[in-house]
């Protein structure tokens, strides 16, 4: 007999709406499959086969996090495919930064009504996500929450788990003063800020859908939306190439909080504010919020996603490897001894 309770749909809950909802998301999970992936989904487990060719001592890295107060942009855009791939972005981006390669993925999405055309768009973009970083979506979990969630909103947040060999494990206690720090461009505001974001653009109440000149034509709502950028495919091919002292993954804080994790005590970064290419979209933010350089820099990423930090030797070597991996990586700074963390000037 097919599962169905008349009395749960009563209560709020339709679980004929999961299952057709998984039914709609096996074509996009499909794409994802690695070779370690060992079931299906629909079990009560993602069970997972690590490869560990080459590799002498394995360390499993996790990373967990959300998609944040961006999804209320998601909501009133009415665009739900592409937030799946922030979900997996900020986990994979974080795993990266310690030199582990991501395995697999499973998302975590709660709503107050399931819809299934809505959750299978929202998968869509979590296995493009995974996809893009190379893992596998190999399990996850929709709960319907009537009186929790209001019908048309939803959380969305996941984990990822990736693998190093130990002795590969990046150590940033090999940075030394002269070392350069190499900047990997972000694809706008990515998934960190958006509190201060939505209140700077009043976004339920003012119009994000026009076009603005300055943000080339697109609108607010449409700029805000641009998924974060994965690095982990880039970032790979760096460490195969380059010996890579540090990384750090610039989310929430900017570059004052994130860039000074990747550097020992007594060393920071010294960065010319002329050579940061920082993208329209904040200019914007600063312009119409009015919000002083000092906070943009220690709330965005300005238009930095990721930096490396490598020998001053091996700068010119890495900025080619990246941009033969289709990152327009440049020079950002230099490494010197201070007590300063980060020095913009």
């Amino acid at each position: 007999m097919k599962s169905c309770s008349e009395s749960y749909k009563a209560a709020g809950v339709d679980i004929t709406a999961g299952y057709k909802a998984v039914e709609l998301m096996k074509s996009h999970i499909a794409r994802t499959m690695t070779s370690g992936v060992v079931s299906d989904i629909g079990g009560f487990g993602g069970l997972f086969e690590l490869d560990m060719t080459n590799i002498e001592k394995p360390v499993l890295v996790s990373g967990t996090d959300c998609v944040g107060t961006k999804l209320k942009i998601a909501f009133l855009m009415d665009k739900h495919d592409t937030v799946g791939i922030d979900c997996v972005a900020m986990c994979v981006n974080d795993i990266i930064c310690c030199g582990a390669k991501p395995q697999f993925f499973l998302d975590y999405i709660a709503c107050g009504k399931n819809v299934p055309e809505r959750i299978e768009a929202i998968v869509k973009g979590v296995a493009e996500g995974c996809v893009q970083s190379g893992c596998a979506l190999i399990g996850g979990e929709t709960a319907e929450m009537p009186g929790f969630y209001p019908v048309d909103e939803y959380d969305l947040a996941g984990f990822s788990v990736g693998v190093v060999d130990k002795k590969k494990i990046l150590d940033k206690a090999s940075v030394k003063e002269g070392d350069v720090i190499i900047a990997l461009p972000s694809s706008g505001v990515h998934s960190n800020g958006f509190s201060l974001v939505r209140k700077v653009f009043d976004v339920e109440s003012a119009d994000i859908k026009s076009p603005v000149s300055q943000l080339g034509g697109k609108s607010v709502g449409e700029t805000l939306l641009t998924p974060t950028k994965i690095y982990v495919k880039p970032m790979l091919a760096l460490f195969d190439e380059v010996t890579v002292k540090a990384v750090s993954h610039i989310t929430g804080g900017g570059f004052y909080e994130n860039i000074p994790r990747s550097l020992p005590d007594g060393y920071s970064a010294k960065i010319k504010k002329a050579d940061v290419k920082v993208l329209p979209i904040f200019k914007l933010i600063a312009e119409k919020g009015n919000i002083p350089e000092r906070d943009m820099f220690n709330t965005f990423n300005m238009g930095v996603g990721m930096i490396a930090v490598v020998d001053k030797n091996d700068a010119e070597k890495a900025l080619e490897v990246l941009k033969a991996n289709g990152e327009d990586a440049y020079a950002l700074g230099e490494v010197v001894k201070s007590d300063d963390g980060v020095i913009i000037e």
